[in-house]
């Protein structure tokens, strides 16, 4: 399967190394999705139960990717809102400090902003790159001997640059000083190996549309179950009740308003889910857990190794790290002197290739469909250029 577009048809570019952006749908998720929909078509509420199953089904899947037991992982709408929500339900007290980087992509910076403004908190800042070397856990390290940090949120791999940050090292680091870790990982999760019990960490969140290669509206949520109780459901509504649903199948007399929320991380599932959304990203998901996200990123290494020499000697100047234990899925360079991001963007889309900008790196991220052979369009593209 792997370097296999067969399941892509009807990609409209040559060469889609554009996975960190948004992935293409196969036509297995695609058929997944028309198969829901054909469903509440047919059965209106009668499809209710068979895809209430199913998202458990995609539940264990979703666990298994990021080394989980299922009843730790909630299934929410995006990555986004998976932070804003535990942002929000985080036990916070006034004068908590909260450890974020420079360098990360908003999603996972703005919701701990949000919530220092509304809990008294204060926000510290350092910076992602300096974690190309041992600088960036030294200072993290300094900064949490300094004074007391609750909470350390920081990416699994920065957008811009494809950096791999070591997560355990961090973690370590954390809870040695009292703090907690977590970690937004949409760029990893699907291609990348990620394990959160060896990783250590105590809050994880990941979108569907990029490396889990599903549609847009879904994503999961882990919470360490040690961490649960402390949550406060300041999110909570009525699915997110023990029993939620009794009263609507056992008849009269079990309408209540006073059921528990549940100690588990699906206290986040509050309302009504993305049915389609949830069983096009399963036909992925089983994709990904066919072939080995080990395997996966195996072979995307192989991909960029010899894409990266070509840009390089074409004048671009790699962000790579030289450390293979910190290398991702994404390969990102700043354009050689006298050419700009947008002008060979440009050109390269209208030969084919598909990447992406990120505030002015060019971003190249291939995946399981792709092959080392595009390298060389990618190549001839650039070469043809005026």
């Amino acid at each position: 399967m792997l370097g296999d577009r067969s399941q892509f048809d009807d990609l409209d570019v040559d060469v889609y190394f554009n996975h960190a952006s948004i992935s293409p749908l196969s036509r297995a998720v695609r058929a997944a999705a028309q198969s829901a929909m054909d469903d509440y078509a047919r059965l209106g509420a009668g499809a209710w139960l068979t895809y209430r199953d199913q998202r458990e089904r995609l539940r264990e899947k979703l666990a298994t990717l990021v080394g989980a037991d299922a009843p730790d992982v909630a299934l929410v709408p995006s990555t986004s809102q998976g932070i804003v929500d535990l942002a929000l339900c985080f036990p916070w007290q006034r004068g908590d400090r909260i450890l974020l980087f420079d360098g990360e992509f908003p999603a996972n910076v703005t919701p701990w902003q949000r919530a220092a403004a509304l809990f008294g908190a204060e926000i510290l800042m350092h910076r992602a790159e300096d974690f190309r070397t041992a600088e960036g856990l030294d200072r993290l390290r300094t900064e949490l001997a300094r004074a007391p940090v609750r909470l350390v949120a920081v990416s699994a791999v920065q957008f811009q640059t494809g950096l791999r940050m070591p997560l355990r090292a961090i973690a370590d680091a954390c809870h040695a000083a009292g703090a907690e870790l977590f970690v937004d990982a949409i760029q990893a999760v699907g291609a990348v190996p990620i394990d959160v019990r060896a990783l250590d960490v105590d809050y994880l969140v990941a979108g569907s549309h990029k490396w889990l290669m599903g549609p847009e509206g879904c994503g999961l949520a882990y919470v360490r179950p040690d961490r649960i109780a402390a949550l406060r459901p300041a999110v909570a509504s009525w699915l997110s009740h023990e029993d939620p649903a009794t009263f609507l199948f056992e008849g009269k007399g079990h309408l209540r308003y006073d059921r528990p929320i549940r100690t588990r991380a699906d206290f986040l599932e509050v309302g009504a889910q993305n049915t389609v959304g949830f069983a096009a990203l399963e036909a992925s998901v089983d994709h990904l857990l066919e072939i080995g996200v080990a395997r996966i990123h195996a072979h995307v290494q192989g991909i960029l190794d010899p894409l990266e020499e070509a840009l390089e000697a074409a004048g671009c100047r790699s962000l790579r790290s030289s450390d293979p234990a910190a290398r991702s899925t994404i390969l990102s360079c700043e354009p050689p002197d006298g050419r700009t991001c947008q002008e060979i963007f440009e050109h390269l889309a209208g030969n084919g290739v598909s990447c992406a900008t990120p505030d002015g790196n060019l971003r190249f991220s291939p995946h399981w469909p792709n092959d080392v052979g595009q390298v060389a369009h990618v190549i001839d593209a650039w070469r043809a250029m005026p």
